[in-house]
């Protein structure tokens, strides 16, 4: 399979660190082995960094900054990649143990290759999570050694063809004779002993330096070469005290013209060249749960050979022919090995020759090929949406009546309780008013059972009225399980939303102590609305207005604030629209369909033709923003909130974005007769059932219940207030609608009917 874009994900030079010299490196075996391959790389910032990266790098992503993580998910969507490739580590991704990495990778369509630099024996809890939700979302795991196959299973019961070994890549060099590279790094006359990598106290340099009295006084002529810089980390907190406290060692050993320190993190060629000119290479770390080292396959890879301590790596790639393992911290085990080492220079070289030719087993060019195959596979195998046989069931996409079920499951005698943990009611998160208003309002569109729902509206109706705080002009919003107030005063949507519901009581509810109840409130109310600055406060109090004048036509104040709000709403649309940009706003939000439906409501009140072309045109212009690829509905995603005239992105999707679509939806449908808004409200009813991005029903029709959210990979499954009162709404809008007949030029139901094959078309 020929692949034509990879989007590869670790750090890059010029960071300074392993991973990203090992990132750099895979890129550039992959060009190497498909020239025609793009290989895009996002590159990880560690924070409080600002890196100049070549422009290789399409995209870099501060560690800590969820911000970055949703952007680079949407740049490798966009740029078409094939697949993602993620060079793992606990430490350069953010949030708790590298957490915000599941963030970008649940908004990729690509399917994801995971190359795990390190597997734990005993991870944290956190560790953990973040090890099986990646085993969860990659097509496969890639680690470098067989024991971190047997960790993952033993471990984390990952295992099988889930997991793959790609041995560390390794440079292609020929095995030259060292003696003559010497000269160029002034080692000539000496038997060189060379350690490389960042340095920091878990290397074990001290070990290597404490053996070096005796490995000098049986060969005078040995040289320990301790090649790198110290770790960027270990500078920021103490400088370069650790470098120094080794040179001291040194000379209170009297070894100091024994030991030479070459500061600096070299360019690849450089260390290469310095590796061949090196006569053992020395690695004596001090744990033994380093699963990969760099440095010792490349010495490996060009002839070298190997001391070390016992580690992971180590154990395994090393075997008699061609390395001594000593036990760590062990200084005269390491002296000893040395020492028979360089007295037998034949065996040295019979093992360089051996070292060189299990090298051959992990060039890069090995390497790279087996990625291609495993990344040809992911493709091959990645899941994909398979067209529906036939029509779905008749029962899936009927017009469900409203229920009551999963309200009442959320509704004490205080109100409608916020949050829930599956489908229990969360006490921890209390109340709001935005919940209890919207579930007052509800309760007047419940035609059966009508006497609960009536009994239900007072228990609301009461909330309301408890949440009004004359004092200060405003409602307050949340309060306690306790049935105490969080708060003196709301936001001004929680405002705007109360003013909508007071307004629809007055006009709807089905018993006229309410009604009276509704219109007593509204008019104490409704003048506070007027200094508020929001523009969906604004539109929410003109739908709550519009109600009103329902019932009462004169209302003095109802029609000051159509009068009001419509023409705020107007000006806002014809100032903040741009070119391929028709909206209120700079951005797109939440409950954004609830703008252009006020707007088209206030301007059939002032029988005004100019404002309601503008109010559709926005809509027209939101509904083509909602449909997806596939003629479904898409909800503007969460993701998408307050980034300024940009196109939405697709997640994570709410159920309150389809139920005010609908009524938007059907606002337009019986103002202008055009059936598309009648297509657009049954796409919108239908996201609910199934027909969203992922096939996944978003409702429990046996109870009335509606999930959270739409995730990139999968729904919420928590049943909040919102979820449950939206569905509801959406179900009592479009019955209504069906049963309508000609209300709006044309019969509701045939017209919604009449889009089902297009909906049900096979994929």
């Amino acid at each position: 399979m020929s692949i034509k874009r990879v989007a590869l994900i670790g750090n890059s030079p010029p960071r300074l660190c392993g991973i990203s010299t090992f990132t750099r490196d895979v890129r550039e075996a992959l060009i190497a082995a498909d020239p025609a391959l793009a290989v895009d790389l996002y590159a990880m910032d560690d924070p409080g960094s600002a890196h100049a990266y070549g422009p290789e790098v399409v995209c870099s992503i501060a560690q800590e900054d969820l911000a970055d993580y949703v952007q680079a998910a949407r740049r490798i969507n966009e740029s078409g990649a094939e697949v993602v490739i993620v060079q793992h580590e606990y430490g350069i991704f953010g949030g708790p143990a590298g957490a915000l990495l599941l963030k970008l990778l649940d908004r990729v369509d690509a399917p994801v290759v995971v190359t795990l630099h390190t597997v734990l024996e005993y991870p944290n809890s956190e560790q953990r999570a973040v090890i099986e939700a990646l085993a969860r979302r990659a097509f496969k795991l890639v680690v470098m050694a067989r024991k971190g196959v047997e960790i993952l299973k033993a471990v984390h019961g990952i295992g099988g063809e889930q997991v793959a070994i790609v041995p560390h890549g390794v440079p292609d060099r020929p095995l030259l004779d060292t003696e003559a590279l010497k000269p160029a790094f002034g080692f000539d006359g000496h038997c060189v002993l060379l350690t490389f990598g960042l340095l920091s106290p878990n290397k074990g340099i001290e070990t290597m330096i404490r053996a070096l009295p005796r490995i000098v006084a049986a060969h005078p002529d040995a040289l320990y070469v301790i090649l790198g810089a110290t770790h960027p980390h270990l500078v920021a907190r103490e400088g370069e005290a650790y470098r120094e406290s080794l040179a001291a060692l040194a000379l209170e050993l009297g070894v100091s013209d024994h030991v030479r320190f070459i500061d600096g993190f070299l360019d690849q060629e450089r260390l290469l060249d310095y590796l061949q000119a090196t006569d053992i290479y020395v690695t004596p770390y001090l744990s033994p749960t380093q699963i990969t080292s760099g440095t010792l396959s490349y010495s490996v890879a060009l002839g070298k050979p190997v001391v070390s301590t016992p580690y992971w790596h180590a154990e395994e790639l090393l075997d008699d022919s061609i390395g001594q393992l000593v036990p760590f911290g062990d200084v005269e085990g390491f002296a000893d090995t040395i020492n028979d080492l360089l007295d037998q220079p034949d065996l040295l070289r019979r093992m360089g020759q051996s070292a060189y030719e299990v090298g051959r087993t992990m060039t890069w060019d090995r390497f790279a090929r087996a990625y291609l195959a495993i990344c040809g596979e992911a493709i091959a195998r990645r899941p994909v949406r398979l067209a529906r046989a036939g029509a779905m069931p008749a029962r899936a996409h009927e017009i469900h009546a409203p229920k009551l079920d999963a309200i009442e499951r959320m509704t004490d005698g205080c109100g409608m309780l916020q949050h829930s943990i599956y489908s229990v009611p969360d006490r921890d998160h209390g109340y709001c008013v935005d919940d209890n208003c919207r579930a007052l309002m509800l309760m007047h569109r419940i035609d059966d059972p009508a006497e609960k729902a009536d009994e239900l509206a007072h228990v609301y109706a009461s909330f309301v009225q408890h949440a009004w705080n004359g004092d200060k002009g405003r409602f307050r919003n949340f309060m306690a399980f306790d049935r105490g107030w969080l708060e003196d005063e709301g936001s001004e949507d929680s405002f705007g939303r109360s003013l909508w519901t007071i307004g629809v009581t007055a006009a709807e509810a089905r018993q006229q102590d309410l009604r009276q109840w509704a219109l007593h409130l509204f008019d104490q109310v409704a003048p506070f609305s007027l200094p508020l600055a929001s523009p969906r406060t604004w539109a929410f109090a003109l739908l709550g207005a519009d109600a009103v004048l329902d019932a009462h036509p004169d209302h003095p104040v109802a029609r000051r604030l159509i009068e009001e709000f419509s023409d705020r709403l107007w000006r806002r649309l014809r100032l903040g629209r741009r070119e391929g940009w028709t909206w209120f706003e700079a951005v797109l939000a939440y409950d954004n369909a609830r703008l252009p439906e006020a707007l088209m409501r206030g301007a059939h009140r002032l029988a005004n033709q100019a404002m309601l072309d503008d109010a559709i045109d926005a809509l027209t212009w939101l509904d083509g923003h909602q449909t997806n690829p596939l003629g479904q509905f898409r909800a503007v995603g969460t993701d998408s909130f307050w980034r300024a005239y940009e196109p939405p992105l697709p997640f994570d999707q709410q159920p309150l974005e389809a139920w005010a679509t609908i009524d938007a939806a059907l606002v337009a449908l019986r103002l202008t007769g055009d059936r598309k808004w009648s297509v657009a409200a049954r796409r919108a009813y239908e996201w609910y059932l199934g027909e969203n991005d992922l096939d996944l029903p978003m409702v429990t029709l046996a109870d009335g219940g509606c999930y959270d959210g739409l995730m990139s990979n999968r729904v919420n499954l928590n049943q909040g207030a919102e979820s449950i009162l939206a569905f509801q709404f959406a179900c009592a809008a479009m019955s209504r609608a069906a049963a309508s007949g000609d209300r709006a030029g044309g019969d509701v139901r045939a017209s919604l009917q009449a889009i089902l094959p297009k909906l049900r078309a096979p994929r």
